[in-house]
């Protein structure tokens, strides 16, 4: 006969089963919706109340399923790293999706002013991205934590070189000063040493252990003689490269050559810009905004003017003034809006890809960083040779905030000229005049 007192096990009660087969919480027997993280069990709503000792579901169990679950994607975010949510009426704060679209309505209004550029505003775009994505879009800006950032440096790292991945966090630092600039918070973020750039130690033996980025000689010549649609022998292939000749791809690798342009160089250079008669550049850079004044080989006259000739009708009327148009008259670096997201913009480089193409065929520069832009480095490297750096900078169109600079109003074009004529000397030798040597003079014999 069973003891009298003893107590008789209490009942689970029956719960509900999940809304649907992917929901991340379940139904505790407590009548309580639960999800077990970092081994505890934390509770972000009710499906059923006690009522007469037992459970008892509450009226619409579905409805309270949604709301437990927005009140798990609010807490995930602290929940996830140990941390305690902050109460709902906690008073006013700034969340991390508040601030990227405060940050981004602030550029999208510079980039119509035209005091941003588009490539910027998407890069922009894709920082506050990673972001939210990285760091929760609920999360509170004011509760962002170092190791927070450290995770973050970690997620923007993968896949990338330390170049750019010290441009990115130098992005998601101008997102947080912004914050703060704007008083959306009380008191700057604290990134702590794990978000700090990569040092210059690093980035420097980062580079010097990928080696030169730099084509020889005799690469250019075969890249230039390829974009003539001359057959090019190439190492370990049995026949010869044939590539469809390109005069305006010509035409850009040798503005890379002879004037250090990069790819927005190229696409942006207007024709007003060139004086093909006289064989000049004047074309401040993009980037810089820094006038230049830049003297052309005759190479190069001769392929802008060909290539001029044959460029197609503008698909935007604001193209019509361009140097180089692709075949469907297109800029060959542009950035357009995203075709799903019409604040997104995207970058569409047709000048890389292109390049990077005939590289491949010709098995030229396999290694990684190796482009179009190459073409500047090796302008720069060969044309320190001429021992005068100040003209070399005023063609590269690089920043001088010496003193020498603000009073110095011109440079002799004679100087200009020396430097892109050693450069050329440098790719063709053989093109060189040398000064035929000066007769000595026998002296004079005097008879007895």
């Amino acid at each position: 006969m069973a003891d009298s007192n003893e107590t008789s096990p209490k009942r689970k009660p029956n719960t509900p089963d999940k809304p649907y087969a992917d929901f991340p919480l379940f139904a505790h027997q407590t009548g309580r919706w639960a999800k077990k993280i970092l081994g505890k069990i934390r509770f972000y709503g009710r499906w059923g109340r006690s009522a007469g000792g037992k459970v008892v579901p509450v009226e619409n169990v579905k409805s309270s399923a949604a709301a437990a679950l927005k009140e798990f994607q609010r807490c995930w975010p602290y929940h996830s790293q140990g941390r305690e949510a902050p109460a709902i009426d906690a008073g006013e704060y700034v969340t991390l999706a508040d601030l990227v679209n405060s940050f981004l309505s602030n550029k999208k209004n510079r980039l119509q002013s035209g005091e941003l550029s588009a490539h910027s505003f998407s890069e922009y775009y894709r920082t506050c991205d990673k972001l939210i994505e990285s760091l929760g879009r609920d999360r509170r800006v004011d509760d962002l934590r170092p190791d927070d950032f450290e995770s973050l440096r970690k997620s923007m790292g993968a896949g990338c070189n330390l170049v750019t991945l010290k441009s990115k966090i130098n992005r998601a630092r101008v997102v947080f000063k912004f914050a703060y600039d704007s008083r959306l918070i009380d008191r700057p973020v604290e990134f702590g040493q794990s978000f700090d750039r990569p040092s210059t130690m690093k980035l420097r033996a980062a580079k010097n252990a990928s080696g030169p980025n730099l084509f020889s000689r005799d690469e250019l010549l075969m890249i230039l003689a390829a974009l003539e649609g001359k057959p090019v022998a190439v190492p370990d292939e049995a026949d010869p490269v044939k590539w469809p000749a390109s005069a305006v791809m010509r035409a850009m690798v040798l503005l890379g050559l002879n004037a250090g342009f990069g790819n927005t160089d190229c696409a942006n250079l207007p024709q007003t810009a060139v004086k093909l008669e006289s064989g000049w550049i004047e074309f401040p850079r993009p980037k810089t905004a820094i006038r230049r004044r830049i003297p052309l080989w005759t190479e190069t006259t001769a392929a802008i003017t060909q290539a001029v000739l044959q460029r197609p009708e503008a698909a935007d009327p604001e193209d019509s003034n361009l140097c180089f148009l692709t075949e469907r008259g297109t800029r060959f670096v542009r950035v357009q809006t995203s075709k799903t997201d019409e604040d997104r913009h995207v970058t569409i480089n047709s000048l890389s890809r292109r390049f990077e193409q005939l590289l491949s065929a010709l098995k030229i520069g396999q290694r990684k960083g190796a482009g179009f832009y190459t073409l500047r480095h090796i302008f720069e490297t060969i044309a320190g040779g001429s021992k005068d750096q100040v003209a070399v900078n005023a063609i590269m169109g690089h920043v001088d905030s010496s003193m020498a600079d603000a009073y110095r109003e011109k440079i002799d074009d004679d100087r200009l000229r020396a430097v892109v004529d050693h450069v050329r000397a440098w790719l063709w030798p053989e093109t060189v005049k040398k000064p035929k040597p000066k007769a000595s003079k026998k002296p004079a014999i005097k008879n007895e």
